[in-house]
C-alpha cells in the first residue's frame, strides 16, 4: 500500500503570475516556507488530463480519464541537509464528485467539483491544447498553442523552478500539516506560440486572488507530462 494512487498527467499547461507573499501567508503550511525565484513568489494556473488513474493499484475505469484545473503555490521544508520543494495548493477542481471525495477524505486536500471539458488538435507542427471549467454559469479557459517538437528544460531556468517541484504539502489546520511525495521524470516542455487565458480568479478562488483578473502571467509553459506516483506515507509536521 505505498503507492496511493497512479494516473499520467498529459499536457499539463502552467501559467505562473507573480503575486504578493503576503496574499499566501494564511495559505502556508506550519513547518514550510515560501520558495522564491528571484526574490519573487508566484501562484501558477494548471490545466492537465488525468490519465488511467488507479487507487491503491485499483483502476478507476470511467472515472479514471478527467480533466484537472488547481491554482497553486510553491514551498520547500528543510529536513536535515535535504531541501525538499514542493506545492500547496489553493484549490483542485475536477469533474467527478467521488474523486474530490476521495481526495479530501484521504489526503485533507482541498477539491471541489464543477464541470470541465476540453479540446486537443494536432498538425505537423503544432498542437493546441484548451482546457474549460464552468464557474457561475460563465466557462473559463487556459488556451496554449504549443510547438510540436520538444526540449528539456533549462537548467536554473524559470521552468525548471515551476516543475521541479516533488512535494505536495496540505494545511490540515493552523497547526497541524501533512507531507507526501510525488514521483515522475523531469518533464520534456513545449514551446509556447500563442496562448488565452480566460479565468475569473476571484469566482474561482475568492478575493484574495482578485489581483490576478488584472494581472499578466509571467510566462505560461506546457509540459508533455509522464506516468506520476504519489506515495501513501505521509508526515505530520
Amino acid at each position: 500500500m505505498s503507492v496511493f494512487l497512479r494516473a499520467n498527467w498529459e499536457n499539463i499547461i502552467m501559467a505562473n503570475y507573480e503575486i504578493a507573499p503576503e496574499i499566501l501567508s494564511k495559505y502556508l503550511p506550519k513547518g514550510v516556507s515560501l520558495d522564491l525565484h528571484d526574490g519573487k513568489a508566484y501562484v501558477s494556473l494548471v490545466g492537465f488530463m488525468f490519465k488511467n488513474t488507479k487507487i491503491f493499484n485499483v483502476p478507476m475505469f470511467s472515472l479514471g480519464t478527467f480533466e484537472e484545473v488547481n491554482l497553486r503555490f510553491y514551498v520547500y521544508r528543510k529536513v536535515g541537509k535535504e531541501l525538499r520543494r514542493g506545492v500547496v495548493f489553493i484549490n483542485e477542481t475536477v469533474p467527478y464528485k467521488p474523486v474530490a471525495w476521495l481526495a479530501n477524505a484521504l489526503y485533507k486536500e482541498h477539491y471541489t467539483t464543477i464541470p470541465t471539458r476540453h479540446q486537443w488538435h494536432f498538425d505537423l507542427n503544432h498542437k493546441e491544447i484548451k482546457y474549460e471549467w464552468l464557474v457561475n454559469k460563465k466557462w473559463n479557459s487556459i488556451n496554449v498553442k504549443a510547438a510540436l517538437a520538444q526540449r528539456a528544460m533549462l537548467k536554473g531556468s524559470f521552468e525548471e523552478f515551476i516543475f521541479e517541484h516533488y512535494y505536495g504539502y496540505t494545511k490540515v489546520d493552523d497547526k497541524i500539516s501533512m507531507e507526501y511525495k510525488i514521483a515522475h521524470p523531469s518533464w520534456k516542455i513545449n514551446a509556447i506560440v500563442e496562448q488565452v487565458i480566460d479565468c475569473d480568479f476571484e469566482s474561482m478562488y475568492g478575493s484574495d486572488f482578485k489581483v490576478l483578473n488584472q494581472t499578466q502571467p509571467t510566462a505560461t509553459f506546457l509540459a508533455e507530462g509522464s506516468a506520476v506516483l504519489i506515495n501513501w506515507k505521509r508526515n505530520k509536521i
